[in-house]
């Protein structure tokens, strides 16, 4: 859609979201004097896209309705990053490590290490841990093997864990363990495991075939044998015989990935002399919080989807920051997982929602905490029309409570554009610190 002018500007799809609202926090806050800066990295996960069809050739973060991001891109700093460095692949394990202040390009390292570290598993040099996907593969008649669901319907966390159990039990061996995670995101610690295999993330072959990965030779193939080994006890455990007789995918397979040794970051407090917490659902983002020095905030009800509990997330945030925290990085998996699963419908709610109940909120509460700052930012693209992570620069803001920047149109990507651009997003943390 576009003004008399030409200008293109905002439609609001959501015909429930007609005004904008301004809550408080969920619980009375007094004022708190003399507080030094406080600062907050806010990430909406995957929300960066291309135009669409669908939206009259407008990007999901265009159309949809986020006055709270666009005020602070209107009196913030507006501009694009990279979060990908050319030696990396694309993903939230390189993209949320560099808004961490983490120059990913420095640095070896898997999302398996990452995730272990979130759930405090202890590994040894030798050892290599993988990220162990609970997946959905669909078996054709000719025989291809199809990736249908890589988080298998989202399957709770409680069903997982019954799986990952007996995953241990049996294929499990000494060397070799299987530990339970949230929902479909699991570990798997493999002593002097085949740390070189070139594994492939699940999400990236989503309605794709996958025989030349469960095939292939050299150092993969062990890593698929033991893919190929979970089929019989999955297909026939209790838990997945529920699922499909409620109608819901089956975990039928793990699918191991995303390996390597345990890395070592410097911390915040080594870098910046700052207290840090992380507020997220996501182990990965968990791991990469726990190994660079910050305190891990669990909240009741975050699930890393639409269903995730905002109002806990922005509490706990405020809640860490009230308590001595300089910094809190506050984490929404939602919109990366409606990008996966290639939902239009889902990515509009992920971001009307965290405009909504995340952004609008917080910088409510924000005002009775005193002065602070922001770093406003999605950490990838995940287009729905790939369904999987791109490389593009990344439309961010930076947020100063006390004075006006340079401001832009609103946040989205080509608004973004017309903003400063900072080739790598590590640098971006202390170039808010140094405001």
């Amino acid at each position: 859609m576009t003004s008399d002018a030409g200008q293109t500007v905002r439609r609001w799809p959501l015909a429930e979201q007609t005004e904008i609202q301004h809550p408080e926090t969920t619980s009375a806050r007094p004022v708190i004097p003399g507080l030094l800066m406080k600062y907050i990295i806010l990430i909406g996960d995957g929300m960066g896209d291309y135009p669409i069809a669908d939206l009259d050739g407008l990007t999901p973060l265009q159309a949809a309705f986020t006055p709270h991001m666009d005020r602070m891109a209107q009196k913030g700093l507006l501009g694009l990053t990279h979060t990908i460095p050319e030696n990396r692949q694309a993903g939230s394990d390189t993209a949320n490590m560099a808004f961490m202040g983490i120059n990913p390009a420095a640095y070896i390292y898997g999302r398996g290490p990452l995730e272990a570290a979130a759930m405090n598993i202890d590994l040894r040099a030798e050892d290599i841990a993988f990220r162990c996907n609970l997946v959905q593969l669909v078996h054709k008649p000719n025989g291809q093997v199809f990736m249908h669901d890589y988080a298998a319907g989202h399957i709770a966390s409680d069903q997982a864990a019954e799986l990952i159990k007996d995953l241990q039990t049996g294929l499990g061996r000494p060397g070799l363990a299987f530990y339970s995670g949230v929902s479909f995101r699991h570990v798997a610690v493999w002593h002097n495991g085949p740390a070189e295999a070139s594994t492939v993330p699940p999400h990236d072959r989503t309605e794709q075939p996958v025989n030349d990965i469960l095939h292939a030779a050299g150092s993969l193939a062990p890593v698929m044998d033991l893919v190929k080994r979970s089929w019989a006890l999955l297909s026939a455990h209790p838990v997945n015989k529920a699922r499909i007789a409620a109608g819901q995918a089956p975990a039928n397979s793990i699918w191991l990935w995303g390996q390597s040794p345990p890395p070592a970051f410097p911390t915040i407090q080594d870098r910046y002399g700052l207290d840090g917490a992380v507020v997220t659902a996501v182990d990965l983002i968990r791991g990469i919080g726990r190994m660079t020095g910050f305190k891990i905030v669990d909240v009741p009800g975050a699930t890393g989807y639409v269903d995730t509990n905002y109002a806990g997330k922005v509490e706990a945030t405020l809640d860490s920051l009230a308590e001595g925290n300089d910094l809190v990085y506050l984490h929404v998996e939602a919109p990366d997982e409606a990008s996966h699963a290639g939902r239009l419908d889902l990515k509009m709610r992920a971001i009307n929602d965290f405009d909504a109940q995340v952004v609008g909120p917080l910088l409510a509460g924000l005002k009775k905490l005193g002065a602070h700052r922001l770093l406003l930012a999605t950490d990838h693209f995940t287009p729905l029309s790939t369904r999987t992570h791109a490389r593009d620069a990344v439309p961010f803001v930076l947020w100063d409570s006390e004075r006006t920047l340079s401001g832009g149109q609103g946040y989205w990507e080509q608004a973004a554009a017309g903003g400063i651009y900072v080739p790598h997003a590590h640098l971006l943390l202390d170039r808010m610190i140094k405001l």
